[in-house]
């Protein structure tokens, strides 16, 4: 029942700190905020038969993948998690030692990322799981990242690589909060968004946010070893380049940096000691609208974009 359930959940949380003042068990919780700061809210909806398969994925994995794809948001936007809220819409049956195992693999990463649960919802039906987390986060001094500042000659570059998220990376992935509060701090970052629905068609988001066109330079994408693996996997005429352009979810920062900047960060590498994560140019952005692909000898022609877009009537 949802009492006993938030009983255990109240349990369960650890003692609110500053700068939440007041956390689970009223209506709304309460969170401090000085004069001069912005608070940045993300919301992400996760339903079982979209965004995962409840009877092939672990519960835990299924909680942890809901408050991450936020805390990526977050990242893409360089702000600092605070605190976040999570709705479940859990089904009758067996609803309460689901959503004890959601929590189970959610709160891990909550601590670990400064961002503990203050509120939500919970509720009961005869559907399938879905779950809603909203993410709150502080503005750091230098600003916040927005898709909208690209300019023709500002290099692309990304973190991490792409492409085979399906395998294990949409549960498994780390948000990439710490780089992004690191590059806010210690280069000049245009534009950015975080990779959720495909390398090729986010970056074409980005563009049109910025009122430009970008070139990629196939050969330079940093492809996965899940997306190598998966072709013979699955038997799909798709190649790893096509799985690094298109999948969805590999929640990587996608980012719009003056070239001689990019340039002195793709020899460094500061990430990579402290973070394990390298950065790498895949192209520049030009004043033409649309999206090109150049190869290795330097030809350029259009980019067809896949990636995952929600459809409904």
């Amino acid at each position: 029942m949802e009492a006993e359930f938030l009983a255990w959940l109240r349990g369960r949380l650890p003692a609110v700190k500053p700068p939440i003042d007041i956390g689970v068990g009223d209506d709304a919780a309460v969170i401090a905020c000085a004069a001069d700061s912005r608070i940045v809210v993300t919301t992400d909806m996760l339903s079982d038969g979209v965004d995962f398969r409840l009877g092939e994925a672990d519960p835990r994995r299924i909680g942890r993948k809901a408050l991450a794809v936020n805390l990526s948001d977050l990242a893409a936007m360089a702000a600092q998690p605070i605190a976040t809220f999570v709705s479940l819409l859990l089904p009758r049956s067996g609803g309460t030692a689901l959503a004890r195992e959601l929590y189970e693999g959610l709160l891990p990463l909550a601590e670990e990322f400064l961002a503990p649960v203050v509120g939500g919802d919970t509720n009961a039906w005869d559907g399938p799981l879905a779950i809603s987390v909203t993410a709150l986060g502080r503005a750091g001094p230098h600003g916040v990242f927005l898709r909208s500042g690209a300019r023709p000659g500002d290099a692309i570059l990304v973190t991490g690589e792409f492409g085979g998220s399906i395998l294990a990376h949409q549960f498994d992935f780390t948000p990439r909060v710490r780089e992004a509060m690191w590059l806010a701090e210690h280069t000049k970052v245009h534009a950015a968004m975080d990779v959720s629905d495909g390398l090729a068609l986010d970056l074409s988001r980005l563009c049109a946010e910025s009122g430009c066109g970008a070139e990629l330079d196939l050969g330079r994408i940093p492809i996965s070893t899940d997306a190598q693996r998966l072709v013979p996997i699955e038997h799909l005429s798709s190649s790893p380049l096509q799985h690094a352009l298109n999948d969805g979810e590999d929640f990587e920062l996608l980012l719009a940096i003056d070239a001689a900047d990019a340039a002195r960060l793709v020899a460094e590498q500061p990430l990579e000691p402290v973070y394990g994560v390298r950065l790498t140019q895949i192209g520049r952005f030009v004043a033409e609208h649309g999206l090109w692909a150049v190869d290795a000898a330097g030809k350029r022609s259009p980019l067809e974009q896949g990636g995952f877009q929600h459809r409904f009537d």
